[in-house]
């Protein structure tokens, strides 16, 4: 089974990647620091989430 993410996590996402698509990579350390400069996230916990989560949809996006 699969790890289970918040809809605040899926939602945030998937608005990030509708507007700064084209800025997000496969790559999770790049993605981190757009994540950071896109959202007003406070912790490091919730960035990483959001991070793994786009690099996730990328990834499979292209495949």
């Amino acid at each position: 089974m699969g790890r289970i993410r918040t809809k605040f996590t899926k939602r945030l996402v998937d608005e990030l990647l509708a507007k700064h698509g084209a800025r997000f990579t496969d790559d999770f350390n790049k993605n981190k620091l757009v994540v950071q400069e896109l959202s007003d996230v406070k912790t490091k916990k919730i960035r990483n989430q959001l991070a793994g989560y786009a690099t996730k949809k990328v990834k499979l996006s292209t495949d």
